[in-house]
């Protein structure tokens, strides 16, 4: 099975970076490789890091989520490229269903999974379940439940190596984020690759952690503000697929 470089932006978030990197190490039985880039953390995220043995870039500021994407995309050794929010906990077989649906067809491009806390199609109410039961319903090895999308949200993001050779980075006028996947997703399909959703491979996304320290004045000005420049860019309303 070829590598997997899993990209993990991180700010702050050492509580959540570990408990999503034990997820990982328990539930990933493909051989992988984690590389997380700290955005200038000040709560000891690299000194985990560092305990643990993880390859880590430590900024001396905060450059925002496309920006360390992108550090990460261009450390990566692996075959099959995986950008992962740091607030995200996996299960079982998560990376391995997410790879045979990429690998399934040539021309699918970037894979994402179905989660509890999403925008758009990826999101599925597991309100009021347990843990086994969330994963008796939605996580049992099913390619019926694969299907094609417009776009993959940016919180669990795998795609080919060939696609990030064509594609290129992130685009870093997105900084600090927000349409940056968007933006990644219109690129990809311009290029002729499909997106597909895996819907048999599940994760817990707690959902906008980086961001929601921040003022909610201030986030609903960048997204209105980032929106505008993917219109400018594209001239295309995201809302349309979104």
């Amino acid at each position: 099975m070829n590598l997997t470089s899993i990209i993990i932006p991180n700010y702050n978030g050492r509580t959540l970076l570990a408990d999503c990197i034990y997820s990982i190490r328990q539930h990933t039985d493909v051989p992988y490789e984690i590389i997380v880039v700290d955005n200038g953390s000040t709560d000891g995220s690299t000194e985990f890091c560092r305990q643990e043995q993880i390859t880590f870039v430590s900024l001396p500021e905060n450059r925002g989520f496309p920006a360390a994407c992108n550090i990460g995309l261009q450390l990566s050794r692996g075959d099959n490229l995986l950008l992962l929010n740091n607030d995200v906990l996996v299960t079982r077989e998560w990376l391995e269903r997410m790879l045979d649906c990429l690998h399934s067809s040539a021309d699918i491009g970037v894979v994402g999974p179905v989660t509890d806390y999403a925008s758009g199609r990826q999101q599925l109410d597991v309100s009021g379940m347990q843990q086994e039961e969330v994963l008796a319903q939605f996580s049992t090895r099913d390619r019926g439940k694969w299907q094609v999308a417009d776009r993959i949200v940016g919180l669990c993001y795998l795609m080919k190596r060939e696609v990030f050779d064509r594609v290129g980075l992130l685009d870093e006028r997105f900084s600090p984020g927000h349409y940056e996947d968007d933006d990644y997703c219109f690129r990809v399909r311009l290029e002729g690759y499909r997106l597909m959703i895996a819907g048999d491979s599940f994760i817990y996304h707690l959902g906008s952690k980086s961001f929601g320290k921040e003022d909610q004045e201030q986030v609903k000005e960048l997204l209105i503000r980032n929106r505008e420049k993917f219109i400018a860019k594209w001239g295309v309303d995201p809302s349309i697929y979104m």
